[in-house]
């Protein structure tokens, strides 16, 4: 599955590209994840649980970052495994940061793949719940640059 969008953020470049370089405030953007263990300072291990449908999945995931380029690319490796069940969860991710004035457009591009059972449920609800997921970091995001910006 491939994804691709962008999301606007009322912040410079280099503020929002510092934010994402933040591990911590990356994945608390990110509803689901816990157990963030820093290996060292491009590797990450964490659990992401989330709902599909009915049903709760737990992904031990880890996260490599395989390209930094400041203030405008961050590119990605995430492998994981649902806890409970055979599969496996490979994906790719990349992320642009451009400049427009006084906000930042972050482009993005996720190519993922799930296999075993929960690849068995369907394109259609996994893409669902990827747009799901896409528009509560969007909202997470935007809530910590405002809230940033009225503490300034």
């Amino acid at each position: 599955m491939k994804f691709s969008g962008e999301i606007a953020v009322a912040a410079p470049r280099e503020a929002v590209f510092a934010k994402l370089q933040d591990i911590r405030f990356f994945a608390s953007c990110i509803d689901g994840v816990r157990d963030l263990t820093p290996l060292d300072g491009r590797r990450f291990d964490a659990v992401l649980e989330t709902r599909v449908a009915y049903m709760t999945f737990k992904f031990k995931v880890n996260v490599e970052l395989t390209e930094v380029v400041s203030p405008e690319l961050i590119a990605a490796k995430i492998e994981g495994a649902p806890m409970g069940l055979v599969g496996r969860l490979t994906a790719t991710s990349s992320t642009r940061l451009i400049a427009a004035g006084d906000h930042t457009t972050i482009q993005y591009e996720i190519d993922s793949a799930l296999t075993g059972k929960l690849g068995s449920i369907g394109q259609p609800v996994l893409k669902a719940k990827a747009r799901d997921m896409e528009k509560q970091f969007a909202k997470n995001l935007g809530a910590a640059f405002a809230t940033a910006q009225g503490a300034a």
